[in-house]
């Protein structure tokens, strides 16, 4: 999070006055003492609770190192196997015999290329390993350095940062919410205090320990409470389950316990943090630009300019928003489109309404971090440039 945004150069505007920060720190101290609370008490365990199909299989890498057809009692035409060189995962490292996919629109596997097999105990000897994937690992990681010096060209120091941030960002998702929800915890809650912990410190981590943080990260806080409550409200009036693509019904079958409506929300929130961190940051930032070139410019001042960069702001990333989630349901939308579905029908089938319902909720969430940002910034670089 924050990898956008560059301010190395900062405005005169002198650190906030005793007072300032005090007040600071009682709105700030309750939000960080609930987190560690949050954090504490949804903690996982390591108890996941998973089985069903697919549960008891292993996965790992390999590398293809020949092709040919498979033995004689799986003689189907077209049926191939590869011998492949195991990198890890069950046996590795070795070498094993791992069934290929075959037919009409079956991947094409080449030598050299490398894979991702599965193993399967339980089934007969030849049969064990599969190929279930490409590993996409390499090129995936060359393109992350691409990113990551881009950042670092473009933000510097910031960029550091912005790096680690995003870092810890995955990391606590990977070790806490992910495990958390499949525990049967409220993913709701569990996306709650997810966004808080990575909040807090993200942002100071990628923009700086000082009050106009601070400011973005009120700012942030306000718009993603509106935008748990409407998620809530419309997730409910609208009947959604979270149970309307293979994945969900993959979850539902070999993990009961987890609340599918509540994944829809938990990634609803989640989705959102990332926009606003860039909203309120910039707002912030523009304020205190402003203030530093006109001293003597009235809260009211401040907000009305500052208003003028936001609005132009938030049009243009609402319009990114719903495009983005718009862009997820379009092979969908297409076959829609194909049946010559009346389009009221179509935007109401719940795989495409919760893109909807997440593309307008995220919207407003934006469309009110704009002026509560703004008025909060205004108020307090006021102060601080009015100060002798």
């Amino acid at each position: 999070m924050g990898g956008g945004h560059s301010h190395a150069e900062r405005p005169s505007l002198g650190p906030a006055p005793r007072g300032m920060r005090v007040l600071i720190a009682l709105l700030v101290g309750p939000l960080v003492l609930a987190t560690v609370v949050g954090l504490a008490v949804l903690w996982p365990d390591g108890d996941l609770q998973v089985s069903g199909l697919g549960t008891d299989v292993e996965r790992g890498t390999a590398k293809v190192r020949d092709i040919g057809p498979c033995q004689q009692a799986r003689a189907i035409d077209g049926c191939q196997v590869a011998e492949v060189d195991l990198l890890s995962g069950a046996g590795a490292p070795g070498q094993a015999v791992a069934l290929l996919p075959f037919g009409p629109g079956a991947p094409e596997v080449e030598v050299g290329d490398r894979i991702i097999v599965s193993f399967a105990a339980q089934a007969p000897p030849g049969e064990q390993y599969a190929f279930q994937d490409f590993d996409r690992g390499p090129p995936l990681l060359v393109l992350t350095l691409f990113f990551a010096v881009g950042v670092l060209a473009l933000s510097r120091w910031r960029g550091i940062g912005a790096l680690a941030s995003l870092a810890y960002s995955l990391v606590l998702i990977a070790v806490f919410t992910l495990p958390a929800i499949i525990e049967g915890s409220s993913p709701l809650a569990v996306a709650v205090v997810t966004a808080a912990a990575i909040m807090l410190v993200t942002l100071y981590l990628s923009h700086g320990f000082d009050v106009r943080t601070t400011v973005a990260m009120l700012g942030t806080l306000v718009s993603l409470v509106l935008i748990g409550v409407l998620g809530l409200v419309f997730t409910r009036v609208g009947h959604f389950t979270g149970l309307v693509d293979e994945g969900s019904q993959y979850i539902s079958g070999i993990a009961g316990q987890v609340d599918l409506r509540g994944l829809l929300l938990a990634g609803l929130v989640i989705g959102a943090l990332g926009v606003l961190d860039d909203v309120t940051v910039t707002q912030t930032w523009a304020v205190w630009e402003l203030a530093d070139l006109d001293p003597g410019a009235t809260t009211r001042s401040l907000f009305v300019r500052a208003m003028r960069i936001g609005r132009s702001h938030a049009a243009s990333t609402v319009n990114t928003l719903v495009l983005a989630y718009v862009g997820a349901t379009l092979p969908l939308m297409l076959v829609f489109s194909a049946l010559e579905l009346p389009f009221g029908i179509a935007v109401s089938q719940e795989i495409v309404a919760q893109e909807v319902v997440r593309g307008l909720v995220g919207g407003l969430g934006i469309l009110a971090a704009v002026p509560v940002t703004t008025a909060i910034a205004a108020l307090v670089a006021s102060r601080l440039a009015r100060r002798p």
